[in-house]
C-alpha cells in the first residue's frame, strides 16, 4: 500500500513538473519548408500542453504532415496517419482524433496561435491535430481549444498556407513534418544585466566602414539593453540607413528592407522603451540616441547617429552611446547622394558585433 502511495505522488510530481516547465520550453517545428517555433500557453490549455510535449518528446510527431491550408489563414497537421504516404486522401485529418476533451479559454484565435483540431459540438473530439493561425480568426474563439503561439518563422506557417490545395482545402502535396523537438526558450541577452555590464563597445561594420560606438548604459540604462540585445541577437544584420538629413542624423535599425528578411527570432524581444530622457546630455556629433514616433514611450530599434549638434534633441530623444572610432565613416555618410533624406543607394549595416 505505502508503494502504491509513493508511486502516486511520485507520478503527481512528475505531472506537476511538466506543467511548470512548459512556460520555460517551446516547440521547434521542422518542415521541409522551413523551421517554426511556439511558445506554450499552460495557464489556458494545461492537458492540451502536456499531451503536445508528451508527443513531441515521444517522436509523435516526426514523419507527419500539415495535409490543410487556407492561404494565408491556417494551416492543419498533426494526424499520424499521414506518416504513411500511402494513406487515401479521403483519411487525411482523420487520424489522432478524439483524445481530449476540449479547454476553451479567452485566449483569442490570432496570428501565430496554436490551436488544437476537434469537431465541434461533439465531447472529447481534440487530440493530436493542430492548427497555426495565419491572420485572426475570431470565428474560432472559445470553440478550439487554443495552447500556444509562434515565437519565431512566422513566415514559413505563411509559406506552407500559400502551397497549393484542392478544391477541399487539402494540400496537393503535404508539407512534411519532419520532426517537432521540444527546446527551452532562447533566453532574452542583457535582460537582467547591471548598468556595469552594460558597458560594452559596439562595432558596426557597414557598407562605408567600421563604426565603434562606447555604450553610455548611465544615461538611459533600457535603450542601451535593449540596442546590445539586438547587436548581440543579430538583429541589426542587413538592415538599412535610410534617412541621411544633412548636418544632422543618419538613421537606421527598420526591419523592412532587411536582406535576410523582415523577420527575425529577436523580434519576440522588442516592445516599446519608456522615455529616458536627460536634459544634461547633449546631442553633439557622434552621440547616438533612439528614434521614436510622436509618442515619446514609442521607441523600439530605429537609432540615429548625429552629424552635428542639435539642441532640440536634448531631452527629447533618448541617448545611449558616442562614436569613438570611425568619425570618418560617419563624414562618409554624410556626403552621400541622398533624394531628399533617402540615400540614393543601399547603406546598411553588413554585420554588428558586441567587442
Amino acid at each position: 500500500m505505502r508503494v502504491l502511495i509513493t508511486l502516486a505522488l511520485l507520478l503527481c510530481s512528475a505531472v506537476a513538473g511538466r506543467a511548470q516547465s512548459a512556460t520555460e520550453v517551446e516547440a521547434v517545428v521542422t518542415t521541409d519548408l522551413g523551421t517554426f517555433r511556439f511558445e506554450f500557453a499552460p495557464d489556458k490549455a494545461p492537458k492540451h500542453v502536456e499531451q503536445f510535449i508528451a508527443r513531441a518528446r515521444q517522436g509523435y510527431y516526426n514523419g507527419s504532415a500539415f495535409h490543410r491550408a487556407v492561404a494565408n489563414g491556417i494551416i492543419q497537421g498533426g494526424d499520424p496517419l499521414l506518416k504513411n504516404p500511402a494513406t487515401p486522401k479521403a483519411q487525411w485529418g482523420s487520424g489522432g482524433l478524439n483524445l481530449l476533451a476540449p479547454e476553451f479559454s479567452d485566449m483569442k484565435h490570432e496570428r501565430g496561435v496554436i490551436s488544437s483540431v476537434g469537431i465541434p459540438g461533439r465531447a472529447n473530439s481534440e487530440g493530436a491535430q493542430f492548427f497555426a493561425c495565419v491572420a485572426p480568426q475570431p470565428q474560432l474563439d472559445g470553440k478550439f481549444s487554443a495552447f500556444g503561439r509562434v515565437t519565431e518563422g512566422i513566415e514559413v506557417v505563411e509559406k506552407i498556407s500559400q502551397t497549393p490545395v484542392d478544391a477541399a482545402g487539402l494540400i496537393e502535396k503535404p508539407v512534411r513534418i519532419l520532426k517537432i523537438t521540444i527546446e527551452k526558450k532562447r533566453e532574452q541577452p542583457f535582460l537582467n544585466a547591471t548598468v556595469d555590464e552594460l558597458r560594452k563597445t559596439v562595432t558596426l561594420k557597414t557598407t562605408l566602414g567600421i563604426i565603434k560606438i562606447k555604450m553610455e548604459p548611465a544615461w538611459a540604462p533600457n535603450h542601451a539593453r535593449a540596442f546590445l540585445m539586438l547587436i548581440q541577437t543579430g538583429w541589426y544584420n542587413g538592415t538599412v540607413f535610410h534617412r541621411i538629413a544633412k548636418d544632422f542624423v543618419v538613421q537606421g535599425g527598420m526591419p523592412t528592407g532587411r536582406s535576410t528578411g523582415s523577420n527575425h527570432f529577436a523580434d519576440r524581444f522588442v516592445h516599446p522603451l519608456q522615455a529616458e530622457f536627460r536634459k544634461d546630455v547633449k546631442h553633439e556629433k557622434g552621440v547616438v540616441s533612439m528614434a521614436h514616433g510622436e509618442d515619446p514611450n514609442s521607441a523600439t530599434t530605429s537609432f540615429f547617429l548625429m552629424l552635428g549638434p542639435s539642441t532640440s534633441l536634448d531631452g527629447q530623444f533618448s541617448a545611449f552611446g558616442r562614436i569613438v572610432e570611425g568619425l570618418d565613416v560617419l563624414d562618409a555618410f554624410a556626403k552621400e547622394e541622398v533624394d531628399g533624406e533617402t540615400p540614393k543607394r543601399r547603406l546598411e549595416i553588413v554585420e554588428a558585433a558586441i567587442d
